[in-house]
């Protein structure tokens, strides 16, 4: 596998848990990819305990990067991380040829894994789904966490299609984020422990983990990425009320996060924090209102992150 400037760590499946950052696309004020920001926001979550990278997902506003920028953002991820943790490319478009071609530029890159967020717009049947998937699947020899966010695609993978993309082997897991601990219960009961389950909310991590799920995609750790670190942590050993005071104590920083659309709240935080030059956002996402980042502010005071 090419690793270009990374050194080459060969991540099982069950190296995919923990507090996973989405981690957000620092932009300049032009609008232009910060790289240098973006590299110093990698090396802050390896120093911070982060257990694993999710590159150009929903957060890293991946709807509008170019595919040159993908692969920029790709590149410097995997060049920062040097194998310490698991790099999860975000490859999942609305058109099956294209997710292939982003999966198959992951591969070459020397990504850990990939993940394929459900197509959008099109509204698939569960059929075409579950084809989309297993196209990608026998296309790229890689690791696939699919995504099931249907607030935003306005399509859901049901359970029963998740159990028959789960017995594709290179199909290790799911990024389960509508929020329905019943949806999660079925996907638990019907795929069994092969299969990771990682929360795609942090409001609902705790909850998916005591159920059985190994970890967090998390909005959430862009802000505090040791605290998210810990609670998962918490989690895994099964030091269950410790974690429900963990999960108490950062519940109104989980709301913070969606104040606005995300990753509008987390990249002003970041920025307030100095973490990043600019809170900018490429449209159609518009800057935090006033009043919104006033909100923002006092919280982010209240856990003394200013």
């Amino acid at each position: 596998m090419p690793c270009g400037k990374r050194r080459c760590k060969n991540f099982s499946a069950e190296d995919i848990k923990g507090s996973i950052v989405a981690i957000v696309t620092p932009f300049t004020e032009e609008g232009s990819l910060d790289e240098e920001g973006f590299r110093e926001l990698v090396r802050w979550h390896l120093k911070e305990k982060t257990h694993g990278l999710v590159v150009v997902g929903t957060t890293g506003e991946s709807a509008t990067l170019s595919k040159e920028e993908k692969a920029r953002l790709f590149e410097i991820a995997l060049e920062e991380a040097k194998g310490k943790v698991p790099v999860i490319l975000g490859t999942g478009t609305n058109n099956t040829a294209a997710s292939i071609e982003l999966t198959r530029m992951a591969k070459e890159m020397g990504g850990d894994a990939v993940l394929m967020v459900t197509p959008y717009y099109n509204k698939p049947t569960q059929e075409g789904l579950f084809r989309h998937y297993e196209a990608v699947a026998k296309s790229v020899d890689i690791p696939i966490i699919l995504y099931n966010v249907p607030g935003r695609t306005g399509v859901s993978l049901s359970p029963e299609t998740v159990a028959r993309l789960s017995k594709i082997k290179n199909i290790i897991g799911i990024k389960e984020a509508t929020g329905c601990m019943k949806q999660a219960t079925e996907i638990f009961r019907l795929c069994g422990n092969r299969f990771r389950v990682l929360s795609g909310d942090d409001f609902t991590a705790y909850s998916l983990m005591a159920l059985g799920g190994h970890g967090v995609i998390s909005v959430a750790a862009n802000v505090v990425p040791r605290e998210m670190s810990r609670f998962m942590e918490a989690c895994l050993k099964g030091q269950w009320e410790k974690a429900r005071k963990q999960h108490l104590k950062l519940y109104p920083l989980f709301k913070a996060m969606f104040l606005e659309t995300n990753p509008v709240p987390a990249k002003t935080a970041l920025a307030l924090m100095g973490k990043i030059g600019s809170p900018a956002v490429r449209l159609p996402l518009a800057p935090m209102s006033e009043a919104n980042v006033e909100k923002l502010r006092n919280v982010l005071a209240d856990y003394k992150l200013l």
